[in-house]
């Protein structure tokens, strides 16, 4: 029969009840691990063949899997922006990666998750790669974190004195002379690497066997303190794993892999750790997500990571990589774990379509924030998905052009369902040194994924299935860019200027600290005529 009035509103209590997060004022604390470059088969939980991950299968054993996530973009800069922002590059501004001299970054117009979790009333944390603007205002510090420790950029964007494992390999920093700065063939400069904490050049060049052990221990600190204060937290923690150089870590873990191997074992130590602190400060009162910004780059042979089944068939057939800068399953299609112990369904394997973009929305929600008016978010709250309420995510996804082919930042593949449409293929550099030449399909190329996982043979044409789905997928790509196009979209700066190289000594050639006191970079300079040194 129809229940009493009395029923409903008892059922709506106790849904209020299941609903409302706990920890710090009601507001449940939140990790964000983002490791680079990691490939979808890099997880055991994923891929059988993968034995270096027993902290992170843990992981995925206390909480909930997501076998159908994807990161917002298939390179650095763009995805970070998307996760941060909740927005694609074509609406953020950040639709390629920034250089050691950009002057810009993350569009100041823009707000980040970090500025509306501090507004809402949490320590804010970032600890990691950045790589969305150094100078001026663009660093984390000015972007709503209230820490910082890490290095502002890719860890291969400097040179240090154990270069670690890349392919070709790269040189140790000049220790002598001050010569010209040069770049040198496949390696990215003879500036030192940086590390900063908060303003301040703490080591240039960077230590990379350290580099590990030295963030667990700031985003154990960090924990710590955000919890002694009564305060919930935000932790983004952006890995340096698995992006080349990778390096030997002491004492190496026996893997099967060699150092790629033995680095995604201390990765997944790491992991485990900042579980493991984050647990002993009140378990259930933590979210933890754990996913890539991107693929593995495939250029690096085996210095590259596991795309599981994610090969790109029809892409490989034609000369190059179907990984990282690419619009192809192994571009974008990455792991993801979300632990909350008593609010996130352990066990539980999800194939709803999600994407790092749904970060943000999701985590303002659940912190019981407010998105920021006058602009469209691409990510969608899914906390009923991370609940187990609920299976259904996206309906479309869009994937931008991200170096491999076609212009940075375009539309020009997107998932419908199950069918994925291309309007441009083309293959990043593979290990074997080839590339797949751009090409432009209209109509367009349409995979069946629950068919074919390795997009291996579009679909026909002039098949029935074909015909049935090519105006429903026409309709979504018209809708997404009409969507695009009335959006009040920021327009980030790429200028460049030596000048703004965070260097802790102009007078070297590496811009070697050589133990002096730290330099601090000026957060307020809109651009400089000297180094960022002092």
């Amino acid at each position: 029969g129809t229940p009493s009035p009395r029923a409903v509103l008892v059922l709506a209590v106790v849904l209020v009840g299941l609903w409302a997060p706990r920890g710090g004022y009601g507001q449940p604390n939140f990790i964000v691990i983002l490791a680079d470059d990691v490939g979808w088969g890099d997880l055991g939980a994923n891929w059988a063949e993968t034995k270096e991950t027993p902290h992170l299968d843990q992981l995925a054993a206390e909480g909930t899997r997501f076998v159908d996530f994807h990161s917002a973009a298939s390179t650095c800069s763009p995805s970070r922006a998307s996760l941060l922002t909740g927005r694609l590059g074509v609406r953020n501004g950040v639709t390629h990666n920034f250089a050691i001299t950009s002057v810009g970054g993350l569009p100041l117009n823009e707000t980040s998750l970090a500025e509306v979790l501090q507004e809402a009333g949490y320590s804010t944390g970032a600890i990691g790669k950045w790589h969305l603007g150094h100078h001026g205002r663009h660093h984390p510090n000015s972007r709503g974190f209230d820490y910082y420790f890490g290095i502002p950029y890719s860890h291969d964007m400097g040179c240090t004195d154990t270069p670690g494992y890349n392919l070709p390999p790269c040189p140790p920093c000049p220790r002598h002379g001050a010569a010209a700065r040069v770049a040198r063939k496949d390696c990215y400069t003879e500036v030192a690497l940086p590390l900063l904490e908060n303003a301040t050049i703490v080591q240039q060049p960077v230590a990379l066997g350290s580099l590990a052990t030295r963030y667990a221990e700031e985003a154990a600190r960090f924990i710590r303190r955000a919890s002694e204060s009564g305060r919930p937290f935000f932790l983004y923690l952006a890995l340096a794993h698995m992006h080349v150089p990778l390096w030997d870590p002491q004492p190496a873990p026996a893997s099967g892999r060699g150092i790629y191997g033995a680095s995604l074992s201390e990765m997944d130590a790491l992991v485990g750790r900042i579980k493991q602190v984050a647990d002993s400060h009140g378990k259930g009162n933590t979210l933890l997500w754990f996913t890539g910004d991107n693929g593995p780059w495939a250029q690096k042979c085996e210095l590259a990571g596991r795309l599981g089944p994610f090969v790109g068939a029809w892409q490989r057939q034609r000369g190059g990589s179907s990984a990282k800068q690419t619009t192809w399953e192994g571009g974008h299609r990455v792991p993801a774990v979300v632990y909350w112990p008593g609010h996130v369904p352990a066990k539980r394997t999800s194939r709803a379509l999600l994407s790092t973009l749904d970060i943000f929305p999701t985590l303002v929600a659940l912190a019981g924030a407010a998105l920021p008016p006058n602009r469209r978010f691409d990510g969608l709250d899914v906390s009923p998905v991370l609940f187990g309420w609920s299976d259904e995510g996206h309906k479309v996804l869009l994937h931008p052009n991200s170096g491999a082919a076609g212009k940075v930042g375009e539309i020009k593949a997107l998932r419908l369902a199950q069918y994925k449409a291309f309007y441009t293929t083309g293959g990043a550099m593979a290990c074997d040194g080839s590339t797949g030449p751009a090409e432009h399909h209209q109509p367009p190329l349409i995979f069946n994924l629950d068919r074919d996982i390795q997009e291996q043979e579009p679909l026909d044409v002039a098949s029935r299935e074909y015909q049935a789905v090519l105006p429903v997928i026409s309709r979504a790509y018209a809708q997404a860019l009409e969507d695009i196009a009335a959006d009040n979209v920021s327009v980030a700066d790429y200028s460049k200027d030596p000048a703004v190289i965070p260097c802790c000594n102009a007078q070297h050639v590496a811009c070697r600290c050589h133990g002096a006191p730290a330099a601090t970079l000026d957060f307020h300079a809109e651009r400089r005529t000297t180094r960022l040194c002092l």
